[in-house]
């Protein structure tokens, strides 16, 4: 729990940023009787929807740059996520030694509610999203925060005596952590992924580690141990953690790990609670317990075996008991854009995945099924698709491409697979109506950003299930 409550009129706040994050920690900051002040570097014509709060709030403003001097006579700064740390900014607040941090730290300075910080490079939506129904199923309160749900600053301003937050964290949102700490942090994976904005994977990781980095030893750190990646990080890093280490994993013999007090594993079949209850033994005493059968659990694929085994260790804290646990799992209908079931038509399945931007998360939804993959991918980016070949050859029967990235998707897989060169999202799914047989999943996973032709991967996601509801 947050325990360091800031006053006084005379602190001098300015907010970086005038996006969501940045216009909630600026009322954040003003109810608190701050001076503030919002920065924000783009120009107003964004921002006009704002305009009439930050005047009846009496909040100073800039839009279309920032005024060096007056962000360097402050106390304080509060930085939105997607502002680069390499920034001409960013340096400058750095070189004049002027405390920086997180939209996410300044709103937990003003609660002292229980946290659970989820992040990772994939499967933090639904892993967060999994806790809170779990929680709310439960009789309990739960608030989604952080890149899922409302700004953290948003609650902050009124904050619910027993309310559990639970927080999905990006790199962007955990890179300028100075004192943050979640009583449960999740890290469920790393891959590869907005290096243009950190500059490399390893500082990359460093943003994620701090998700640990302020815990001591009445927190709770649950790592995924079977991501050789992460695991590689902790092993030769130097990464440390004053948190008790829980693990989750596919292989039982993660018991005999004696880093990890406890966690969850699955065999295969079941699912499993083990706590560890002696150490420094030639054999470590393990008390086990069965928590459900793998096959009740809701959601399909190995990715989200982890996704529910992270959830799950991560509630165990907050008295939730095996059999409601059970239930949810056994429920939950998983999240917007993620593997989400849109429509049958004949007996074949039309599946959204928009929120897989990257390779990594299109690997994990072509390995969710068993029967055969139309599989619809494109967008922005310029990715190595060698880590999805062998799985492809495996379950995919056909492969349409479009966007940006389309001519490199067919350039690569076209000699070995049935390829289709189409120019937008529409003319893929009709392409794919066409192609299909029977018993078949049209799976649009993109594996590529959004921005070439929409908004965000939301947008077009809900382009995906009107165009596939319109059939």
């Amino acid at each position: 729990m947050q325990h360091k409550i800031i006053k006084g009129i005379d602190l001098k706040i300015v907010c970086l940023g005038a996006g969501k994050s940045g216009f909630a920690a600026a009322k954040l900051a003003k109810k608190n009787n701050h001076d503030v002040f919002l920065s924000e570097y783009n120009s107003i014509e964004k921002f006009t929807n704002i305009l009439d709060e930050l005047n009846s709030l009496e909040i100073e403003y800039e839009f279309g740059g920032h005024s060096l001097k007056k962000i360097l006579d402050s106390d304080l700064v509060v930085c939105s996520p997607g502002i680069k740390p390499t920034s001409e900014i960013i340096q400058e607040i750095k070189n004049n030694n002027i405390k920086l941090i997180s939209e996410i730290e300044f709103a937990s300075y003003y609660t002292n509610n229980p946290i659970i910080a989820v992040t990772g490079t994939n499967g933090k939506t639904t892993t967060v999203n999994l806790i809170h129904y779990i929680i709310t199923s439960c009789g309990k309160q739960s608030e989604l925060l952080g890149n899922v749900g409302n700004p953290f600053s948003d609650y902050a301003q009124n904050p619910k005596k027993d309310s559990i937050i639970s927080l999905e964290l990006s790199s962007y949102q955990l890179d300028n952590i100075v004192d943050f700490r979640p009583d449960v942090a999740v890290f469920l994976n790393i891959t590869e992924d907005h290096l243009s904005y950190h500059g490399s994977f390893q500082h990359y990781f460093e943003a994620k580690w701090k998700i640990t980095s302020k815990q001591n030893e009445n927190d709770l750190l649950i790592l995924n141990v079977d991501d050789k990646l992460l695991m590689q990080f902790l092993n030769v890093g130097g990464h440390k953690s004053k948190a008790s280490f829980s693990a989750i994993s596919t292989n039982p013999d993660i018991i005999l790990d004696e880093r990890f007090n406890d966690g969850i594993y699955s065999d295969g079949e079941k699912i499993y609670y083990f706590k560890m209850q002696q150490h420094g033994l030639p054999v470590r005493q393990q008390y086990k317990e069965e928590l459900m059968q793998l096959s009740n659990l809701a959601l399909p694929g190995i990715h989200n075996l982890y996704n529910s085994m992270a959830a799950a260790m991560a509630v165990r804290r907050f008295e939730i008991k095996n059999e409601d646990l059970r239930d949810c799992l056994a429920t939950f209908q998983g999240v917007e854009h993620r593997l989400e079931f849109v429509r049958t038509i004949g007996r074949n399945d039309y599946i959204n995945d928009s929120k897989a931007t990257n390779v990594n998360a299109a690997w994990y939804a072509l390995s969710s099924y068993e029967r055969p993959i139309i599989w619809i991918a494109g967008g922005q980016g310029e990715n190595d698709y060698s880590e999805l070949f062998e799985l492809a050859k495996s379950k995919v029967s056909k492969i349409i491409t479009f966007g940006e990235e389309a001519n490199n998707i067919f350039n690569y897989f076209y000699k070995d697979f049935d390829t289709y060169l189409v120019n937008n999202l529409e003319q893929s799914i009709l392409k794919a109506k066409e192609l299909v047989t029977s018993n078949e999943i049209i799976l649009f996973s993109p594996a590529c950003k959004s921005f070439d032709q929409y908004t965000n991967f939301e947008e077009r996601g809900q382009h995906f299930k009107t165009i596939v509801k319109s059939l």
